[in-house]
């Protein structure tokens, strides 16, 4: 009798013990098969994160050489320009001379100095065409210490260089000092500020909208 009762104990135990097995053989294979998931997309991510860096990088190199040079803290441009340069050019690209500079300068591309009376005016070439994006200009401005120092500044400030306009840049100074100035090969005449464009809708109305203001012109507003 304890020997039938000690025998059903056993089989009671032994099936307990084999369904314990069985189930946590089943839990350790679905935990290997999702870990194997989960490694797998890992290296699928990892993969793919890898080509697109290679393509980034592809792309980089080939845009750094139709790109202007910036400066050594390697501050990236936000807009890309292509430049060209012409027979008569000499030097390197222009670069910006801090990191936060808008504008970037230009050199005078010379044959032989030109000297520049009081009041006279010249057209001084740069030797660049550049292709401007849709959607923005660029703006010839003078350069401050050139101005403040000899009274040297651009005729037409700012100067527009549009769009579509493919033909080289050319820079009209003017002496406005009371000295005579000489412009040599390769001195800084001008700066270049890429900038954003919004064009206008005209509309032909028959009045407009009053303010308080109104059609008060110039001094209107007071000193």
């Amino acid at each position: 009798m304890e020997t039938t009762r000690l025998t059903e104990r056993i089989k009671t135990v032994a099936q307990a013990v084999e369904k314990f097995v069985e189930h946590n053989l089943i839990e350790k294979e679905q935990r290997d098969e999702n870990f194997r998931k989960l490694a797998l997309a890992f290296e699928t991510f990892v993969q793919r994160a890898q080509e697109r860096s290679g393509d980034q990088a592809d792309g980089k190199q080939s845009d750094q050489r139709a790109e202007m040079s910036f400066d050594k803290r390697n501050v990236e441009p936000g807009v890309r320009v292509a430049v060209k340069v012409h027979e008569h050019f000499k030097g390197d690209l222009p670069e910006y001379q801090s990191p936060l500079a808008s504008g970037f300068d230009v050199r005078a591309q010379l044959s032989q100095s030109v000297s520049l009376e009081p009041g006279q005016r010249a057209l001084v070439p740069t030797g660049l065409s550049f292709s401007i994006p849709m959607g923005y200009e660029i703006q010839a401005r003078p350069r401050s210490g050139w101005a403040i120092r000899d009274g040297v500044t651009l005729l037409n400030t700012p100067g527009t260089i549009d769009a579509d306009y493919r033909g080289e840049v050319k820079i009209i100074l003017i002496n406005l000092g009371q000295s005579t100035v000489t412009i040599h090969d390769q001195d800084r005449i001008a700066q270049l500020v890429l900038s954003p464009v919004c064009r206008a809708h005209l509309a032909r109305v028959e009045s407009l909208d009053e303010t308080e203001r109104g059609d008060g012109g110039f001094g209107s507003t007071g000193r």
